[in-house]
């Protein structure tokens, strides 16, 4: 049968969702009653929320029934202003990347098509510029391609404080992807307001701290998500990826048409598979041909940031991340240069 004290404990280990204080902490318990295993309780929460109040009731009911509660009725009130007060009052919101003052540069890299290596060049920009010296976020905005964990070898999940989400870092760079959300690699089958809705959780429910640059991986083309978030990051900047192949030149200049359209600013261009160069004897072949990413840069009026060959990175002893190319691989070298660039057009 449970009892007084056994209530009190259960309230110790349940939170006012918005003073972010245990409810014994916040005097929250006005009445109680426990008569033959059922306990009526009367619990006062710092606002008048029906979610809120709905969510603590299944959360202490539950508790209380592991305890030996027969059955549980429980009716809620309000706080006073005083006693909200003498708790040290609401807990100011911590800002987010989209407050006024945020000083964060957005990079959305974007292409016309998938295969291009869109991600590839999104996850490497991001570790070129944490190589700068620069405080980077990653986000996978790639809603239903998302790929980014399994590149950079991410096994663990973000983390939860004071009702945000802690982004998880790896080698200096904190990530945020749809694939830390999805279980055991399911497809996502959302449409365009879930959509809207996931990637204001990620703009506004992750606490990113003081970031110089949050680097975007779009999803291909130029359908709901990469206009939301257009739509979203009015002053952010962009790079566009392509082949040097001329059909793929063409399909991405449609990206960078939209973001031209939406008044964003294009940094340039990256010719990704430019080449590929044997390491052992050193010839190079132009594997998809030349002139891509000459031709897309004219068309859009911007820079050709730089060419990256088609080569795989070179694995680490102990270190499992199959994207990323660190430091003693030559081609971290062509993004670190590509990294400078940018900071420079920003700057």
């Amino acid at each position: 049968m449970i009892n007084h004290q056994q209530v009190l404990d259960v309230l110790k280990t349940v939170q006012d969702p918005f003073l972010h204080k245990n409810l014994l902490e916040t005097h929250a318990l006005k009445e109680i009653t426990i008569e033959e295993g059922h306990v009526q309780l009367m619990i006062a929460l710092s606002r008048p929320d029906r979610v809120k109040q709905m969510q603590t009731q299944v959360e202490i009911s539950a508790k209380l029934k592991e305890q030996g509660a027969e059955a549980v009725r429980i009716r809620f009130t309000v706080l006073s202003k005083e006693e909200i007060q003498r708790l040290g009052g609401f807990p100011e919101k911590m800002p987010t990347l989209l407050s006024p003052n945020a000083k964060t540069e957005f990079i959305a890299v974007a292409s016309g098509k998938g295969g291009v290596g869109k991600s590839t060049v999104s996850v490497n920009l991001a570790f070129g510029l944490a190589r700068q010296g620069k405080k980077v976020g990653l986000l996978d905005a790639d809603i239903y391609g998302f790929s980014v964990p399994d590149m950079m070898g991410i096994e663990n999940r973000p983390s939860v404080k004071n009702e945000r989400i802690l982004p998880v870092e790896r080698f200096g760079v904190k990530v945020i992807s749809m694939g830390f959300f999805v279980k055991d690699n399911s497809p996502v089958i959302w449409r365009g307001p879930m959509l809207g809705k996931m990637l204001n959780n990620f703009f506004n429910d992750v606490y990113w701290g003081d970031l110089d640059y949050l680097v975007l991986d779009l999803p291909p083309g130029t359908g709901d998500v990469a206009m939301d978030i257009h739509s979203k990051l009015p002053h952010s900047k962009e790079i566009i990826v392509t082949t040097p192949h001329p059909t793929a030149a063409f399909v991405a200049a449609r990206a960078g048409a939209m973001a031209i359209h939406t008044q964003h600013e294009i940094l340039g261009v990256i010719e990704n598979m430019a080449y590929y160069k044997s390491r052992k004897t050193g010839e190079v072949e132009y594997v998809f041909g030349k002139g891509g990413g000459d031709k897309l840069s004219g068309l859009l009026h911007t820079d050709v940031l730089g060419r990256i060959p088609l080569a795989q990175p070179q694995p680490q002893k102990d270190v499992f991340a199959p994207g990323v190319y660190f430091n003693d691989d030559p081609i971290a070298l062509v993004y670190n240069d590509i990294a400078q660039k940018v900071i420079e057009k920003c700057e």
